[in-house]
């Protein structure tokens, strides 16, 4: 009987690890996190200019005179975001590695150019915040 006692309590051990994962706010990125990508930053592309023709890591184009995504483009931009948080270790993400400068604990490459010097960077701050299963208000 203990034995199966220890079953169970090692079975929900295991499933509470897995519940514990972040889950992604689509509402959280569409208000929050998207907007970053359009940002004008001195010095640097926005992050749309080259994300949205010719890397992997694809954002829709905008349509024509638009100068944010409607609803289903921010659905697969979600989509295409998603696949850069590694759940297992959100820290370790390219979201949030490859723009961060490498002193502050960013990954050496990105061809974009490092947008943030620091994790207090109010941006990068809502990028993890995200990552890490922040939910809109």
């Amino acid at each position: 009987m203990e034995l199966s006692i220890r079953l169970v309590l090692l079975l929900t051990a295991s499933s509470a690890a897995i519940v514990a994962q972040p889950s992604l706010d689509f509402e959280f990125f569409k208000t929050r996190v998207q907007p970053i990508f359009l940002a004008k930053r001195p010095g640097h592309a926005r992050c749309y200019a080259c994300h949205s023709i010719g890397t992997p890591y694809r954002l829709q184009r905008l349509s024509p005179g638009a100068s944010t995504w409607n609803d289903e483009q921010s659905r697969k931009n979600f989509e295409a975001t998603v696949n850069m948080i590694n759940l297992g270790d959100v820290g370790a993400s390219p979201l949030l590695t490859y723009a961060l400068e490498e002193k502050a604990g960013g990954n050496k490459f990105h061809p974009g150019g490092k947008h943030w010097d620091s994790k207090d960077a109010p941006e990068w701050r809502i990028l993890n915040d995200w990552a890490n299963g922040q939910k809109a208000p």
